[in-house]
């Protein structure tokens, strides 16, 4: 994804943000979880920075607390697994057969797991951490916007 084609999908959330949740919308108390993929460099931060849009902040190569990385993909990657696809058609409908299971649980289990890996890498003051059968390790990551270095145990 480039930076136009995801600056085009920034305004279609912010539309459907006013028209769905016009409250939120009015006090600006939602904000956007992003990943600081190269794509979604200048442009979108000049975007993000005319439209006064609240970030949260990511790390880069956090995959430990992008819920698209340690949620979606593997769901993904699960379910469209084995079969081979003769065209982009048939991998686009089973992709959106495939979002189509998940339900508002997965999703708010997702946030909860979310929350929880934030907490981690806000309680290791920056140190980095991934899970390892339930549990998470600590080695480097950013705690609000500062990095602190850890070793890795």
């Amino acid at each position: 994804m480039n930076g136009k084609l995801y600056c085009d999908v920034l305004r279609r959330l912010r539309e459907n943000i006013r028209c769905k949740h016009p409250g939120k919308w009015c006090n600006n108390s939602w904000a956007l979880n992003r990943d600081n993929a190269p794509a979604h460099a200048s442009l979108v931060r000049q975007f993000l920075a005319s439209t006064k849009m609240t970030v949260i902040p990511h790390p880069p190569y956090s995959p430990e607390i992008a819920p698209c990385d340690f949620f979606l993909f593997p769901k993904i990657k699960f379910k469209l697994n084995g079969p081979h696809f003769d065209s982009m058609e048939e991998i686009q409908t089973k992709l959106q057969n495939v979002m189509k299971t998940l339900t508002r649980n997965n999703f708010q289990q997702c946030f909860l797991s979310w929350k929880s890996r934030w907490d981690c890498c806000i309680n290791a003051k920056g140190a980095y951490f991934k899970e390892d059968g339930g549990e998470y390790k600590f080695g480097k990551c950013l705690s609000y916007g500062r990095e602190i270095l850890g070793t890795f145990g």
